[in-house]
């Protein structure tokens, strides 16, 4: 499969807020700090682990493009928070998925164990607690507790969908909606209000970021099938051998060959280890069979609607790296 759209280097896409990030790093290590030697250590290996920041960043944009001469003194406090967020559900997700490998490296349960993992997690979600009642606005709490809530609901209902493989597409996406997009929709919100704009802008705000996390999460589906564990910074495969019916196995289960049926079938529904062969062999029929083009234009599809939520949008720099954002969710190969 390829894709025409133009890649661009995430780093020239966030020039705009290329300042704010560099002090958002200072916020996060100051607000990670604790007297628990153990947190402190957790802390210190998940910084150093990188990460795009993603969510944050659309909470910085969107403010910019909607109020680029404003400044807001809790901009860079709640962007920590949304980070904060995102990784606490990551240490969670490792632990109940028994990853070993994200971000290129040993996960924080395979370096420090399952239990460390999981309290700093926990950390992590209180501290962002603690953080989110500095602006003393009742939606900002709205919008992040209620985010928090469905991302939980989203991982009850993926566990719910493990081994399963008569999750459709439509299950699946409200998976995707409650898992992943709704940070991306409560961080976008949440620049908004702190760019003070107006109650349409809000909802349209919400709405870029609630299709674009979704399109990011389709790309994962696809690149788990594309990509080498370089490339991704985890093993390609994980979602088919832990038994997750993505999308591009939705597809292959729906359209492939009987063999193919079967064989995707058993892969989901098994509990433990699949051989390598077997892996090969599906990966082969994904690769083969459309799924992978599906999945794609599955993910262009919320990128179209992402970009018409935005498109009345003050023209400037910020609102220009939204979109080009948008492009590169469709073209990244990491």
């Amino acid at each position: 499969m390829t894709s025409t759209v133009k890649t661009h280097q995430l780093s020239q896409i966030l020039t705009p807020i290329s300042l704010d990030f560099k002090a958002l790093d200072d916020v996060i290590r100051l607000r990670l700090a604790s007297k628990v030697a153990l947190i402190d250590q957790i802390s210190a290996y998940i910084i150093q682990a990188g990460g795009k920041r993603i969510r944050p960043a659309l909470l910085l944009l969107v403010t910019k493009a909607l109020a680029p001469s404003q400044e807001n003194p809790h901009v860079l406090e709640l962007a920590a928070v949304v980070e904060f967020i995102h990784t606490a559900t990551l240490l969670h997700d490792d632990v109940v998925d028994e990853s070993t490998l994200r971000r290129g490296r040993e996960t924080a349960n395979a370096a420090f164990g399952n239990a460390a993992s999981v309290l700093v997690g926990d950390f992590l979600y209180s501290r962002a607690f603690q953080m989110m009642v500095g602006p003393n606005d009742p939606r900002i709490m709205e919008i992040l507790s209620n985010a928090t809530n469905t991302i939980a609901e989203g991982e009850v209902l993926q566990l719910l969908n493990m081994n399963d493989p008569e999750v459709d597409e439509d299950s699946y996406l409200r998976v995707i909606r409650f898992k992943t997009a709704k940070l991306f929709e409560a961080s976008a919100e949440l620049g908004a209000i702190l760019a003070g704009a107006d109650a349409k802008q809000r909802e349209q705000s919400a709405a870029f970021g609630r299709h674009i996390g979704t399109a990011f999460q389709l790309m994962d589906d696809l690149l788990d099938y594309t990509a080498d564990a370089a490339q991704m910074g985890k093993n390609a495969g994980d979602d088919l051998r832990e038994g997750k019916p993505t999308l591009p196995l939705i597809y292959l289960l729906e359209n492939g060959s009987p063999e193919e049926r079967l064989l995707v079938r058993e892969a989901i529904e098994q509990n433990q280890d699949l051989p390598e062969d077997v892996f090969a062999q599906i990966l082969n029929a994904v690769q083969h069979s459309g799924a992978l083009e599906y999945t794609h234009a599955a993910a262009k599809r919320e990128i179209d609607l992402a970009l018409e939520y935005i498109a009345d949008f003050p023209q400037n720099e910020a609102t220009s790296a939204l979109r080009a954002l948008c492009e590169y969710s469709l073209a990244r190969q990491t």
